[in-house]
């Protein structure tokens, strides 16, 4: 796997306020795209997080699709039931609302992707700083296909 572009989005605001730093999005040998990656920055440096979505489940009743944490069908109006086990995995580990869409499945892959998106995000900072900066994230969209 070689990573042939990376672009970055710097987030503007109190950067003291918030953990989030930038959005990113990779290239995969000149072929795949992973958009949405999240640059955080944490206790012991900065994180890269993986694209995710909330996960779901479908009511007994009409198959709608409603959140984990959900009490009520959005759909119907339903009472979901308390014994789902999903239910259960909401209170024992809230963190797990969410799933990674795409990920790394191995640590040197980890390793690689998150010291490259790092480095980038750091010229990116410097970058930010010269005079007439348009952040790269902006011209990403331009020839895709």
């Amino acid at each position: 796997m070689n990573i042939t572009g990376i672009r970055i989005k710097l987030i503007e605001g109190d950067a003291s306020r918030q953990r989030l730093r930038a959005f990113c999005s990779i290239i995969i040998d000149n072929s795949f795209v992973v958009r949405d990656l999240k640059i955080l920055e944490g206790n012991q440096g900065y994180f890269v997080a993986m694209p995710s979505r909330k996960l779901a489940f479908r009511c007994p009743h009409c198959h709608q699709k409603n959140s984990v944490g959900s009490n009520f069908c959005n759909n119907c109006g339903s009472e979901l039931s308390r014994d789902d086990p999903y239910r259960e995995l909401v209170v024992a580990f809230p963190s797990k609302l969410y799933v990674d869409v795409v990920h790394p499945i191995n640590t040197l892959a980890r390793e690689r992707m998150h010291g490259a998106i790092i480095e980038a995000y750091e010229l990116e900072k410097e970058r930010s700083m010269l005079p007439g900066y348009v952040s790269s994230y902006e011209d990403f969209y331009e020839g895709d296909d």
